[in-house]
């Protein structure tokens, strides 16, 4: 007779961006270079009917966003989002789905529920903080 347990080892890596997919429910919860944005067509990193922005974890800028663009963000995304740490060379080392991590919400508590951001004319997020621990697993 045999008998097998179960272990888990604890691996760390390197993350550069975090790739997120929200499920926008109100594109009208933002205003785009101080318009509301009402059918969602003024938000740079639009995919289709999510809002996929790329940042860089280090500096809270979005990739690609282009200059000169402001925004003031506060979309109602709830548990319709994919959230991806990916590594410097964009492979994705964790992913979680579900509700919007703390991370997303630097302009005020999104309580799981909202992304909660503003973003600058460089792309930078203000008042960005990095806290990961969403994204880590939990030791059984």
């Amino acid at each position: 007779m045999t008998f097998t347990i179960e272990l888990t080892q604890v691996v760390s890596k390197e993350v550069k961006y975090l790739q997120a997919e929200c499920g926008v429910r109100y594109w009208e919860d933002a205003d785009v270079n101080g318009t509301e944005d009402t059918d969602g067509t003024l938000i740079p990193c639009r995919v289709k009917d999510d809002w996929c922005p790329l940042i860089d974890l280090e500096t809270g800028i979005i990739q690609d966003w282009p200059a000169g663009t402001i925004a003031d963000v506060h979309y109602k995304v709830c548990d319709a989002g994919i959230y991806k740490l990916l590594d410097a060379d964009k492979n994705v080392v964790r992913e979680i789905d579900g509700y919007v991590p703390g991370i997303m919400a630097p302009g005020g508590s999104g309580y799981g529920d909202y992304v909660i951001m503003t973003i600058g004319a460089d792309g930078k997020i203000a008042d960005w903080s990095v806290d990961l621990e969403e994204f880590e697993e939990e030791a059984k």
